[in-house]
């Protein structure tokens, strides 16, 4: 594991594939990292499933029922910016309202631009995207992998 650069600002996400760390992107969406923190010290991503992964697009996580319809009940208003949908990203999923991002988010495995502006970017994987890419593909996936744990790298050591 590379040095922390912020460790209130990092997250070390174990899959079931091996750890993945994800650097947090307030200054692009205060609110939202400011959630996925919160949800992440209460232990609330820890299990859950990979339940969405689509093979040269996205891996979605961070819904409590595995079925992509559930979330923590908590909605936060829209963070749209202007930070690309590349390898890496992390980003919130959402419905049809813009403002109905919850707990759900995805690490997109390639470019996918026509995302932009679109979908709150809230952070980056910096060390890892190789575990990500093991992740079993499906809508739904079958005998999904999960999120063992993920914590604040603050609270980690």
């Amino acid at each position: 594991m590379a040095d922390v650069k912020d460790p209130e600002n990092t997250l070390i996400m174990e899959t079931t594939h091996g750890t993945t760390v994800i650097e947090l992107r307030p200054d692009l969406a205060p609110g939202h990292v400011a959630r996925i923190k919160e949800l992440a010290r209460e232990g609330f991503y820890d299990g859950i499933v990979f339940h969405r992964v689509i093979d040269g697009f996205m891996a979605q996580t961070g819904d409590p029922t595995g079925t992509g319809m559930g979330g923590s009940g908590k909605h936060l208003p829209a963070e749209f910016n202007a930070e690309p949908h590349v390898r890496g990203t992390c980003s919130m999923a959402r419905a049809s309202d813009p403002n109905s991002a919850d707990s759900q988010f995805f690490i997109c495995f390639g470019d996918a631009g026509f995302l932009n502006g679109q979908y709150t970017v809230w952070g980056q994987v910096s060390e890892g995207m190789d575990n990500i890419d093991k992740i079993k593909r499906g809508e739904p996936v079958a005998n999904p992998d999960k999120i063992v744990s993920m914590k604040v790298a603050a609270d980690a050591a």
